[in-house]
C-alpha cells in the first residue's frame, strides 16, 4: 500500500444474501469475509465500517424473523446507504451482489472513492 495523508472511512461493500438461499452459515461467512477486509483496511491506518455492523443489531432488536422480512427492507440497505454518505470511500469485495453494488454506485454519484482491492488504498500516516 502506498500512504495517504489521512485516515479514511471506508465502506467494505460485498455481498451479505447473494448466492446463500439466506443459510444462516453462509450469511455469517459473508459477514465474516467482510470484517477480516475491515480488519485489514483499520490495520493500515483506516475507520473500516460495514453496514451489516450497525444494520444487524438494530434487526435483532426490531424483532426481524429474518433477511427479506418487512424489517429488513425498512433498515438493511437504508442503514448502508445513511453510513456510505458519511464515507470518503467504498471497497467492493466478494461475488455478485445487488446491494454492494448498489453501494458502489451511490459512492459514485456521491464523489467517493471506489476501490475494488486492499492494494489500490494507501496506508494511512498514523
Amino acid at each position: 500500500m502506498n500512504q495517504t495523508s489521512r485516515p479514511l472511512m471506508i465502506l467494505v461493500a460485498g455481498p451479505y444474501r447473494s448466492g446463500t438461499g439466506d443459510d444462516p452459515a453462509k450469511l455469517h461467512a459473508n459477514v465474516t469475509a467482510m470484517n477480516e477486509t475491515a480488519l485489514t483496511l483499520f490495520r493500515a491506518g483506516h475507520l473500516p465500517v460495514t453496514g451489516e455492523a450497525l444494520a444487524l443489531p438494530l434487526l435483532e432488536t426490531a424483532g426481524s424473523s429474518g433477511p427479506g422480512d418487512a424489517l429488513y427492507d425498512e433498515i438493511f440497505h437504508p442503514v448502508a446507504e445513511r453510513l456510505l454518505a458519511r464515507c470518503d470511500a467504498v471497497l467492493r469485495i466478494g461475488g455478485p451482489s445487488e446491494g454492494a453494488d448498489r453501494m458502489v454506485a451511490q459512492a459514485r454519484s456521491q464523489g467517493a472513492a471506489i476501490y475494488t482491492a486492499l492494494d489500490e488504498i494507501p496506508a494511512a500516516h498514523r
